[in-house]
């Protein structure tokens, strides 16, 4: 049989939520294509499951902004070599965020935002689409944050980013979910317990304690769930957050 593949876009550090779902399916025996920005950061994921042993990997800087070098990333998951399957599991998990005034929002930060949260998601879900609906089977999963359900103070560009996003995968999986494609929308619900949040805001860590903000793994681990489903029982959203999380 040939080695199944998985392609996840907006993968940063290791230690953070795209490294750990590429880590999750590599487990699996996926060959998974670390698709990020930051050639440092994906090579150091492909390193990880490397030392593993289990699975493969292979680092693809992608600007999943950029229209032509997200299609560029399909046709290598969909031609990923010999003894290797077309892709059937597709993550789409860019994101940025920052505590902005309203008032002293620019128009090219609301865009910058959208670009990352939003438009990056069409562009990798309609290249999905593309993809996989002649084959009639796959899984394409979209990282969400609970901004897209509400928006807070401060945060009206992220909400409005993320808010599209939660549509656009909401019309895909109604689309697409006759036709053999799992459309999955997962609401991150929290602080992340990885690099990022470890490195800027040390303090919120040290309040959260114990099991206070979310795992990556434990986030991973569901997105494996989700590509696993069986087709009489799928899930569209899931929502996700750390037990202390006030909601």
């Amino acid at each position: 049989m040939n080695q199944p593949t998985a392609i996840v876009f907006g993968v940063g550090s290791p230690r953070g939520v795209g490294g750990a779902v590429c880590r999750r399916f590599a487990r699996e025996g996926y060959h998974v294509i670390v698709a990020g920005h930051t050639p440092t950061k994906i090579e150091a994921v492909v390193a990880d499951i490397a030392a593993s042993g289990i699975g493969s990997a292979e680092a693809l800087r992608t600007d999943v902004t950029d229209e032509a070098q997200v299609i560029a990333a399909f046709d290598r998951a969909m031609d990923p070599g010999p003894g290797r399957a077309p892709a059937d599991a597709v993550v789409s998990n860019a994101g940025n965020n920052a505590l902005i005034d309203f008032t002293q929002l620019t128009a090219a930060q609301f865009e910058d935002f959208w670009r990352v949260g939003c438009y990056s998601g069409f562009l990798v879900g309609r290249e999905a689409a593309r993809r996989l609906a002649p084959l009639g089977r796959g899984t394409i999963i979209f990282t969400g944050a609970s901004g897209s359900l509400r928006g807070k103070p401060g945060y009206a560009h992220f909400a409005a980013a993320k808010a599209g996003l939660r549509m656009i995968a909401q019309s895909m999986a109604r689309e697409y979910g006759p036709k053999g494609i799992h459309v999955a929308h997962v609401v991150i619900d929290g602080g992340i317990l990885g690099d990022r949040l470890q490195s800027a805001f040390p303090a919120r860590v040290e309040r959260a304690g114990a099991d206070g903000l979310l795992g990556y793994d434990a986030i991973a681990e569901n997105y494996w769930m989700l590509h696993r489903q069986p087709v009489s029982a799928w899930t569209q959203e899931l929502d996700l957050r750390p037990f202390k999380e006030s909601w």
